[in-house]
């Protein structure tokens, strides 16, 4: 299952010397043996370049549907990590300016830090005419995403087959579980066109669907049915805020400033106190809960299924 791409100024890039500074992620083991491949980008801050493409079809390699601000990305073999980046956010800022876009596709002939806009992204932070400029990037975690996570079973699914892509779940997933009424729970499986499989039988549902992101967040989302090919959108989400949030939070206010309050005379001489306010969050960003801002500092590494 691969993407339908029309190749734009991409190819001008190809073979060129890839700009570069920082590690680009950990390196991570596949689960079925000893070969090495690379993370999804990390918060930490990459350069790289970018080129642009269009789309031809419906979907990308991440097998869901364009966001419909058309701001998304093809990632190289190493970063799209085998699907584990599909669905996740990267700010990516150009000689123009920044703009947040979903990991939707892979660019097979990408090397690692040349990210391949969709046009409307490119255009952006870039002049359309120069087909290659410098940028830099990372990954967003807990991005507000659209609406809340969706579930949906792929063409083909049963009882004996089970297969599901998910979408607006904003931070790569590591892993995900399934079990129907009166089983435990299974492992799923992550294919590179971004489909989770329990190939054998689970049954006619509905479905208990858990799943666990790379900072180590967990959640279930139940009665999910076996509709195939029917989106089901679920109450729950791993980010914590939403766009429409998120933009009301694009003017933030000043920080107060500290009153200071009269103090006693002291005999002894002593240090003035300074009240220091709290940083002020991205604007750009949703207000994460507690638990969330220490899994997100941990950072740590994703085990990718496969890298494809």
């Amino acid at each position: 299952m691969t993407a339908h791409r029309l190749l734009a100024p991409r190819w001008l890039a190809t073979g060129g010397a890839v700009l570069l500074a920082g590690v680009l992620g950990v390196a991570l083991l596949l689960q079925n043996g000893g070969s090495a491949c690379a993370a999804p980008p990390s918060s930490a801050e990459h350069k790289g370049k970018a080129t642009f493409y269009d789309l031809a079809g419906t979907q990308g390699n991440c097998s869901t549907k364009p966001p419909a601000d058309d701001l998304y990305v093809a990632l190289g073999k190493s970063e799209y990590s085998g699907a584990a980046a599909c669905g996740s956010y990267l700010d990516v800022t150009g000689p123009k300016g920044k703009v947040r876009v979903k990991v939707f596709d892979s660019c097979p002939e990408c090397a690692v830090g040349h990210l391949d806009l969709s046009r409307t992204a490119f255009k952006k932070i870039g002049k359309e005419i120069d087909g290659i400029i410098p940028i830099t990037y990372r990954a967003v975690p807990n991005a507000p995403a659209p609406g809340p996570l969706s579930i949906t079973f792929v063409e083909g699914t049963s009882q004996y087959y089970w297969a599901i892509t998910i979408d607006n779940h904003s931070n790569p997933i590591k892993s995900v579980q399934a079990k129907g009424p009166g089983g435990g729970l299974r492992s799923a499986g992550l294919k590179d066109y971004n489909v989770w499989i329990i190939d054998g039988r689970m049954g006619n549902g509905p479905f208990q669907v858990r799943m666990t992101d790379i900072y180590g967040k967990t959640i279930t989302a139940k009665n999910i049915k076996l509709r195939p090919q029917q989106k089901q959108t679920t109450s729950v989400r791993f980010a914590t805020g939403t766009a429409a949030q998120a933009d009301a939070n694009a003017a933030p206010k000043p920080a107060k400033k500290a009153t200071p309050k009269p103090s006693k005379p002291s005999s002894s001489p002593s240090a003035s106190a300074t009240s220091v306010a709290p940083p002020l969050l991205d604007p750009t960003e949703a207000a994460p809960d507690q638990t969330d801002v220490a899994l997100a500092a941990a950072e740590p590494a994703v085990k990718a299924a496969s890298c494809g």
